[in-house]
């Protein structure tokens, strides 16, 4: 009897292992494509940045022209 409930024992231990492995597993590919969006949006806005900093500058040249 004692054998049996070892046994039963490890059988959940594993269970228990291949649901952590999974779940790890669909972190990191959900972490992988997160990670790619957000690179993405860092760009769109640096782009936005630069573009509004290139305004910025035209318009003070343009004051300072006058």
């Amino acid at each position: 009897m004692g054998q049996d409930r070892v046994e039963q024992a490890i059988g959940r231990i594993e269970r228990a292992l291949a649901r952590i492995e999974s779940a790890a597993d669909r972190a990191s590919a959900s972490s992988d494509s997160a990670d790619g969006a957000l690179r993405q949006a860092h760009d769109q806005l640096r782009g936005r940045v630069r573009d509004a900093l290139a305004q910025l500058d035209g318009l003070i040249d343009a004051a300072e022209a006058r």
